[in-house]
């Protein structure tokens, strides 16, 4: 959001990012572009009247009540630094409740190709400050030192505060902190900027349960009383402008966090599985005294968080891989053989000869730390997007054994109507798929597939051909 300085009302010029992607009437103008942007909102701060709506845009556009006040109120940038002129910050709000019709087929080509903080977002709206990468050595530059333990905790999807002193500077870090998993999906709910009208407030700060997966991003000092049963809290102070590494934040124990001062720090007692990269520290370091350019940091810091959590993943990958059936047990007119269990045991076996240590000269209890993942809302997420996908795959395997057949009136001697007929049913289901992008398959398997229909439909009863081509 920009709020613009001068006399008179203050105005936050915002743009509004679907999360769950939809589109409307194909007649609509905006219909394509709806399925990334839902709506541009325009809030009026006036001294007087307080912060109003001042235009939505399409103007058929209807957000609820609750939507409306959490938009306003979210955009006003509430900090206790004194931030004068511009100033860009990200928030998220809940949706309410909106129905949205499918994705065009082809949107999803063009989604796979968009930045990953950028595609099929969680179902909540976000409000984005801009499309670009964030600057991560800027934004970690005081807690570089603990950058591993708050990998750690972005991995497990540890519930974490962070206390900034503006929207913009709660807003980046949180939005660096989960964008330190890619190219992992970020699994979590997360809120950039986060006020006490929000209407998660009372659910987010009860005492009654324990704190919900989401990293949360305040500027309000208030929040560190209410929150003080969280597990993890992050506090950052002012930015410094000079060139020298920035003061990094102490490691201290979440009960020393008391008093609205309470100092910079990450408050917490947990204990990284994994030894602290020296080498990196150093490097970045020395990159600042000889004045580096500070996209090079970025890249730099960058490469080494994705080089950590591929070393990570690829294990997982590589078993899960192991979980799928070989090509050669698909045969075209059997059901097509099931993806095996993931089992947690063998995985863990599996490390001592193809674990992260191949990959990455880190030393500390990987174990330990894939016995944690496995327990976080990102191993749920990641397992289910995974075996979603190998489910195609496997569709995608079965149909093309059918489109390669060559003896399908063979097949059909010796089975009933009703066989041929779900036959038929089955294999146009399977083609619905393909052409709707969802499975795998070439066009001249899919062309070689619509024959197959055609010679069975032929092979039927006059009445039945009626039934399943009408005119």
């Amino acid at each position: 959001m920009d709020p613009l300085s001068g006399a008179g009302p203050r105005r936050a010029r915002g743009r509004l990012g679907a999360a769950a992607p939809g589109a409307r009437a194909a007649a609509a103008p905006w219909a394509r572009f709806s399925a990334w942007l839902e709506c541009v909102c325009v809030v009026t701060f006036d001294l007087e009247l307080g912060q109003a709506l001042e235009l939505v845009y399409p103007s058929d556009f209807r957000l609820t009540d609750k939507e409306k006040s959490s938009i306003c109120y979210l955009s006003f940038p509430d900090s206790h630094s004194g931030c004068l002129g511009d100033t860009q910050f990200s928030f998220r709000i809940r949706q309410c409740g909106r129905q949205k019709s499918p994705w065009h087929a082809e949107d999803w080509h063009y989604n796979s190709g968009a930045p990953v903080s950028l595609q099929n977002l969680l179902p909540a709206p976000v409000v984005l400050t801009s499309v670009h990468e964030l600057d991560l050595f800027r934004c970690f530059q005081p807690v570089l030192t603990h950058v591993q333990t708050l990998w750690e905790l972005m991995l497990l999807g540890e519930p974490l505060v962070v206390l900034a002193p503006s929207p913009a500077m709660s807003s980046e870090m949180v939005l660096a902190l989960i964008s330190c998993l890619q190219p992992l999906k970020f699994c979590c709910d997360y809120r950039p900027y986060f006020t006490i009208h929000d209407s998660e407030f009372k659910e987010f700060t009860t005492r009654t349960q324990a704190p919900p997966n989401v990293v949360l991003g305040v500027t309000n000092p208030f929040f560190i009383k209410t929150l003080q049963h969280w597990p993890h809290i992050l506090r950052v102070g002012e930015p410094k402008m000079s060139g020298d590494l920035p003061k990094q934040v102490k490691l201290k124990k979440p009960s020393r966090l008391k008093t609205l001062d309470t100092k910079p720090g990450l408050y917490t007692t947990y204990s990284a599985h994994l030894h602290r990269d020296k080498a990196l520290l150093k490097r970045l370091l020395k990159g600042l005294q000889k004045k580096r350019p500070w996209d090079t940091q970025t890249a730099l810091l960058r490469r080494h968080l994705l080089e950590l959590t591929q070393s990570f993943i690829i294990p997982l990958e590589h078993y899960m891989a192991s979980l799928m059936p070989l090509q050669k047990s698909i045969t075209p007119w059997k059901t097509p053989p099931q993806i095996r269990p993931f089992r947690q045991d063998d995985f863990l076996r599996s490390l001592e000869h193809a674990g992260p240590q191949l990959t990455c000269i880190l030393k500390g209890d990987w174990l330990g730390l894939y016995r944690r993942f496995f327990k976080s809302p990102h191993f749920d997420g990641w397992y289910r997007q995974r075996h979603k996908e190998m489910a195609q795959k496997l569709e995608a395997l079965h149909l093309e054994a059918i489109c390669e057949a060559q003896n399908i009136e063979t097949w059909m001697k010796d089975k009933s109507e009703v066989e041929v007929v779900d036959l038929v049913l089955k294999l146009r289901e399977k083609l619905v798929q393909a052409q709707g992008h969802q499975l795998p398959v070439k066009e001249a398997a899919l062309q070689r597939a619509q024959l197959h229909i055609e010679t069975v439909i032929g092979s039927l009863p006059k009445d039945l051909q009626a039934v399943l081509c009408p005119p």
